[in-house]
């Protein structure tokens, strides 16, 4: 389906931009500890709620 050049192309892409992405989190991690601070809440409490509603659609469904 794809030729040997676009794997590697694909691999050596996927490797550089995981890569630049966790140097980047490292570098910014001290400012997002203190603009973002209690954000977590936020993912946890909207899991919380989709959660919710899952349950109440299976209990409520005819």
């Amino acid at each position: 389906m794809f030729t040997p050049g676009q794997l590697a192309f694909a691999l050596l892409f996927l490797l550089a931009f995981i890569a630049v992405m966790v140097r980047m989190y490292r570098k910014d991690r001290a400012w997002h500890r203190a603009h973002y601070r209690g954000a977590g809440w936020v993912l946890v409490f909207f899991l919380l709620f989709i959660g919710i509603l899952l349950i109440l659609k299976y209990l409520l469904k005819p």
